[in-house]
């Protein structure tokens, strides 16, 4: 690993540099604190004099690559370095020689900065047919990976770049920072704990993805399948759908309506409506689209014991005082409702998006933390994406597990028939927008 551009001091030093008193008229410890024992001080500065940073390669320096940077040189991820970038555009690689240290290797290509031995970890910014090959490549030459979402456009290939990671040992994460949202952890934890009952009924509309024909244009791979693979359901929404997996479980079966260039000129969707039923017969809707000004986003979950909504920032919790089968089966009246309360649940306020996942991956690599979302779980919330693309490609319902090489199959059809795009690269700012 890389070191901070602070000396390694030996433990005798440490030792020679704390008195063993304060001076005279003069507070013991460090500065600003309370008088401390010899032995603290000397753990605290062989922390500070000994502590490594990760030295991260960013392949892909565009909207989200150079968030990325932004917060690292901003200092909000203490054990992490950035080493080296790579973008195929000769205009970001000018953006990055600005931006850097002075110094900072910059590559065409992110097979060069894998194979350059100047990183211990990289993290996979670009567009998503390259996730898994990347990956894969870093994987063989002994680094850690942290993915974008999604994990990658098919299912196939997510499965391979998952067995190269276990095969190779390394750090694996996938940027899930939506997983950092202190609402979505509540959410998960009352779930899982059996607050709610037995789930029955998942709705969300997520449709406060508003994009512009702008936005579209931007790049020549974006909203096509073969550059991108799909829309709104693998660019946007790769977030809800590893949320929903997350906190409800996969469904068995989607049955999906999906809407390719309804509200912008594009061959990909940008409109989509889904049925899901689950394993113990509960159900649900997902709603999604990049085309409502303004749009939505409301995340509910019914339960035998009540209902959880969350909107506005909020998260509101109808508790029933009785499961409601029970209920139902027992009360002597035709329009009682259960005795509930609705309260407004608690979090620990905490948001840290993006960086939160950054330093859990550094943690997990230096000190063996847990990772907010481990690599392999991007597959979960993909095998709901290809589900719903290929219910809505057959007009059927469909299962999950479901047959993976008909979905390339259908993919592939796709793609030979691909709009060939041209125009500008634009890079814009991410910030706000999650």
């Amino acid at each position: 690993m890389a070191e901070k551009p602070l000396k390694r001091v030996p433990l005798a030093f440490a030792l020679e540099a704390v008195p063993s008193k304060p001076a005279k008229g003069a507070a013991g410890g460090l500065p600003g604190s309370a008088p401390q024992p010899i032995t603290s001080i000397i753990f605290l500065l062989e922390r500070v004099y000994t502590m490594e940073q990760i030295r991260l390669g960013i392949i892909g320096v565009g909207n989200m690559g150079s968030s990325h940077i932004g917060n690292i040189l901003a200092g909000k991820t203490p054990e992490i370095t950035v080493a080296a970038v790579a973008d195929r555009r000769e205009e970001r690689r000018a953006w990055a020689e600005q931006t850097l240290p002075a110094g900072t290797p910059i590559f065409t290509e992110g097979s060069q900065l894998i194979a350059a031995g100047v990183c211990d970890a990289v993290l996979i910014a670009v567009p998503h047919y390259q996730h898994p090959v990347l990956a894969k490549e870093a994987f063989a030459h002994g680094l850690h990976v942290m993915c974008e979402k999604p994990a990658g456009v098919y299912t196939q290939a997510v499965r391979e770049m998952n067995a190269a990671a276990e095969q190779s040992g390394k750090v694996f994460g996938m940027m899930f920072n939506q997983r950092t949202n202190c609402l979505y952890r509540k959410m998960h934890e009352i779930v899982h704990s059996g607050q709610l009952g037995e789930m029955k009924r998942v709705n969300w509309i997520i449709t406060d993805w508003y994009r512009t024909q702008m936005y579209y244009d931007s790049g020549d791979w974006r909203a096509t399948w073969a550059g991108e693979g799909g829309g709104v359901l693998l660019n946007q929404c790769p977030h809800q759908l590893d949320l929903l997996q997350w906190i409800c479980g996969l469904p068995k079966t989607v049955h999906t309506f999906c809407h390719e260039g309804k509200w912008h000129d594009i061959e990909v969707e940008d409109d989509v409506t889904a049925y899901l039923e689950f394993e113990n017969g509960a159900t649900g809707v997902f709603v999604t689209t990049t085309g409502d000004a303004p749009g939505t986003n409301r995340f509910e979950v019914t339960g035998t014991l009540g209902k959880l909504v969350c909107e506005d920032g909020a998260l509101t919790f109808w508790h029933l005082k009785e499961d409601e089968r029970q209920f139902c089966r027992t009360c002597q009246q035709g329009f009682q409702l259960p005795e509930m309360e609705k309260l407004t649940v608690e979090t620990d306020g905490q948001n840290p998006q993006h960086v939160g996942v950054l330093n859990a991956f550094a943690d997990r690599i230096l000190h063996g933390g847990p990772l907010v979302a481990e690599g392999r779980e991007g597959l979960n919330g993909l095998l709901l994406s290809n589900a719903m693309h290929l219910s809505g490609w057959l007009g059927q319902t469909v299962e999950i597990p479901f047959d993976e090489a008909l979905f390339l199959q259908e993919l592939d059809k796709r793609r030979a028939t691909s709009r060939k795009k041209e125009g500008a690269s634009i890079t814009f700012s991410t910030e706000g927008t999650y």
